[in-house]
């Protein structure tokens, strides 16, 4: 009975996913037409021919021991120029930090040892957010190295950072892009490109391997929170019972707050949820979100 329940609350998420969730999002994009008019809007200076080699949810292990990395969309264009492609729905305080790694890990990736440096190619490493990063009021936030003492000198190592803030209050876009990140908070649009979009999701959503692949993941996070809980247990163990216990439960609700608002579950919910499960006051409830 209780994984019948289960399965029922997994596929009224999946029915209910919207673009802006990162599995989603990683699966539409695997339309190399799709991903490249969307790339296209967000550099429209760049002149993108093709998308050749598209790799979606690429994963890269380094050779060292280090922290391994997931890309939601990893592509590459005629000119081997690098894309990766990032749905960021929470706002987890470390994004600029997070380019800063994967920037390293890609460019071990793109040449071999003895190579010359000159061998790297451009790479745009691009998050798209519901929430504002910088605070600024901005849609677009482009970042690139040049001199603080000459601002007209640019270091020119190829390496750009952009942050699209979906929720922006500035007019700093192109039309062609508001539009698109306008759909990601969940405005409709008869654009035309913003019509595909809508069409791929609910193609998406009837693929049966996707759907199981996303309960699959969606019950292994589950795990994880338990995991985290049970972790915080054991750990209260050798440092107090008591301690740890409350350790293991913050971390559960921690995790799960952030997993629910991947699937772009309202606050309020949440919060609602918060209050049911854990028999917190709603002011408890609030110092999670």
């Amino acid at each position: 009975m209780e994984l019948t329940t289960k399965k029922k609350n997994i596929d009224t998420i999946w029915e209910e996913l919207s673009i802006s969730n990162d599995f989603l999002f990683g699966k539409v994009m695997q339309d190399a037409e799709l991903c490249k008019e969307l790339l296209q809007r967000i550099l429209p200076h760049l002149e993108i021919e093709r998308i050749a080699y598209p790799e979606l949810q690429k994963t890269i292990n380094p050779d060292f021991d280090a922290k391994s990395i997931r890309l939601d969309v990893y592509v590459k264009d005629e000119k081997g120029t690098v894309y990766d492609i990032e749905m960021q729905v929470i706002d987890t305080k470390e994004l600029p930090k997070r380019t800063r790694y994967y920037q390293s890990i890609i460019d071990l990736q793109l040449i071999d040892k003895g190579e010359l440096y000159s061998k790297l190619k451009p790479c745009f490493i691009i998050f798209i957010c519901p929430f504002n990063p910088f605070g600024k009021g901005r849609h677009v936030y482009t970042f690139e190295n040049i001199c603080k003492e000459d601002n007209t000198v640019s270091l020119n190592d190829g390496t750009t950072k952009i942050f699209l803030n979906a929720n922006g209050t500035e007019k700093d876009c192109r039309q062609e892009l508001q539009v698109f990140l306008d759909y990601i908070t969940g405005k409709k649009s008869e654009d035309p490109f913003i019509q595909k979009l809508e069409e791929a999701v609910k193609k998406a959503k009837k693929n049966r391997k996707w759907r199981l692949e996303f309960m699959t993941l969606f019950m292994r996070d589950q795990e994880n929170i338990e995991k985290g809980r049970q972790q915080g247990i054991e750990q209260g163990i050798e440092q107090g019972i008591e301690q740890g216990i409350e350790q293991g439960i913050q971390q559960g609700i921690q995790q799960l707050v952030s997993i629910l608002r991947d699937f772009t579950v309202s606050d309020e919910v949440i919060l609602q949820k918060i209050q049911e499960k854990f028999q917190f006051s709603k002011e408890e409830a609030k110092k999670f979100l």
